[in-house]
């Protein structure tokens, strides 16, 4: 699509065909052929940046060989919408997949465990780097979609189909990447992982949590401050 409209910017073209592409994604009284002089660039605050960052280098150097580099703040203009924690998530999860390419590299993933909410578009975007990358990715809801007995996972791809997998997690040891949507609570995360633990282990009660020592304040010091 950003293409299609990138040539009409360029080239021209049928102004009855652009008006019918993009009937449902349009303003009241929006006029291609006085509207693209100037173009501004937002995005769903939840949209994968890889995407974002292809869309608006490519209208980027489109309004450049038009209008000419000097000329460009004058007809383009982006505005980064996309909110910080979605946007952390995104470059925790490209940093934690980027030892793929070394079968030898250690921080190498045998696979991905993606929680969060089966309508969220944050964690879908999460999901698809994990695919992208071809990396086995799980993306659950809660705990209650992994049978510990079965060794079974229930769990939904990037574009929406939901699937079962069976012995899904293999024998010997294997290295597990993590991680969530922005509004995933703690609990849900911990308790998935309480049930791959328990797959391994039948026996395994949780992890113990850690013994915390609070110091008493020095004489003089006040709480309030």
């Amino acid at each position: 699509e950003t293409q299609y409209v990138c040539d009409y910017i360029m080239q021209g073209g049928s102004k009855d065909e652009f008006m019918a592409k993009f009937r449902n994604a349009m303003s009241d009284g929006f006029d291609p052929e006085k509207d693209l002089i100037r173009v501004g660039m937002a995005n769903q605050t939840t949209m994968l940046k890889g995407e974002t960052e292809a869309i608006g280098k490519l209208l980027e150097s489109t309004m450049m060989k038009k209008y000419g580099p000097s000329n460009l703040n004058e007809h383009f203009m982006i505005m980064d919408t996309i909110c910080d924690a979605t946007q952390e998530r995104q470059d925790a999860v490209y940093d934690m997949t980027g030892h793929q390419d070394d079968p030898e590299d250690e921080q190498r993933l045998d696979m991905m465990i993606v929680v969060g909410g089966f309508n969220s578009s944050n964690t879908s975007h999460l999901q698809e780097i994990g695919e992208m990358k071809n990396i086995p990715s799980f993306w659950v809801d809660s705990g209650a979609r992994i049978d510990v007995e079965k060794n079974t996972i229930t769990h939904k791809l990037a574009h929406g189909e939901l699937v079962e997998t069976p012995c899904w997690l293999p024998d010997g040891p294997i290295t597990i990447g993590v991680t969530s949507g922005a509004s995933t609570p703690d609990r849900a995360i911990e308790d998935v992982l309480d049930r791959v633990f328990k797959i391994r282990d039948p026996s395994f009660t949780g992890i113990a949590p850690k013994a915390v020592t609070m110091a008493k304040a020095a004489h003089g010091d006040h709480e309030d401050e």
